[in-house]
């Protein structure tokens, strides 16, 4: 990471504001790199979220989706219909509200998002261990175990 001082909010130490802003930095590069592991050329970013997010909630409503999404029903719309023509989710409709579908996964779907999640564990687990000494991998863990506290 490079050395530039990071302003931190009034009342708190520069080296938080610049570990803040490193963090940031280091998880959206980590993510993007993860992501492009698994992508597959057949779908597009939008498409392989919305599948991982079907497989998150099990059935839902498309608007539930779009919700959880952060984006516009019509959007979601236009997902789900590409991943259907692939095969990924099916819609029936809801047993509670037969005006209302519900998504689900195919066994294409499940299989697709498993093998994605095994190739970005695979990957992430080689490039560590290719990449990072013994005493490296020790201190990334302890670095995360302080890091699972801003989560708690």
């Amino acid at each position: 990471m490079d050395q530039k001082p990071t302003e931190a909010p009034e009342g708190v130490s520069a080296s938080a504001g610049r570990a803040a802003r490193d963090l940031r930095v280091v998880f959206s590069r980590l993510r993007r790199r993860i992501r492009e592991v698994a992508q597959e050329d057949d779908l597009t970013p939008s498409q392989v979220s919305a599948l991982t997010l079907v497989g998150k909630h099990g059935a839902a409503t498309a608007s539930a989706l779009a919700a959880a999404e952060g984006v516009r029903p019509q959007s979601m719309a236009a997902t789900l219909a590409a991943l259907e023509r692939h095969g990924l989710i099916l819609r029936s409709p809801d047993p509670a509200d037969g005006r209302r579908q519900l998504v689900t996964l195919t066994d294409s779907g499940r299989e697709r998002i498993e093998g994605n999640r095994q190739i970005r564990a695979e990957w992430l687990t080689r490039a560590l261990d290719e990449r990072f000494t013994e005493d490296e991998r020790h201190q990334l863990i302890e670095a995360l175990a302080l890091m699972d506290r801003l989560t708690g």
